[in-house]
């Protein structure tokens, strides 16, 4: 069910590929891995101890969740985080967070009421 603070079923989608990228260890870890620097497929396989045609498939969900971006020089693809990678859900946590604190400040000032009484 889509959030009803998204403005557009684009953002949700964009999302769900997010989250989606980001709800598998391995992915987690090499985007953790490349929070330090670019990084090749192999630099990016060999902690994980995966073969690179498992690494590629990774790195393939990270970059549609819009995490990651490549570029290839020879025979070398090298992988970074992508610019405003996480803007997006930084907006979404954002969001729920005020939210959440709408919804406490609401409960404290019921309480506050209830404790006159």
């Amino acid at each position: 069910m889509p959030s009803p603070h998204a403005s557009s079923p684009t953002e949700v989608s964009r999302l769900d590929r997010l989250f989606a990228a980001l709800s598998d260890g391995n992915r987690r870890a090499m985007v953790d891995q490349l929070a330090r620097g670019p990084a090749s497929v192999s630099d990016l396989a060999k902690p994980l101890d995966i073969a690179l045609p498992s690494a590629l498939k990774h790195l393939a969900v990270l970059e549609a969740g819009g995490l990651v971006e490549s570029d290839k020089a020879g025979r070398v693809r090298t992988y970074r985080i992508a610019p405003d990678a996480f803007s997006g859900l930084e907006d979404w946590v954002a969001q729920r967070k005020a939210q959440w604190h709408r919804q406490f400040d609401a409960l404290d000032a019921l309480l506050a009421e209830q404790e006159k009484t």
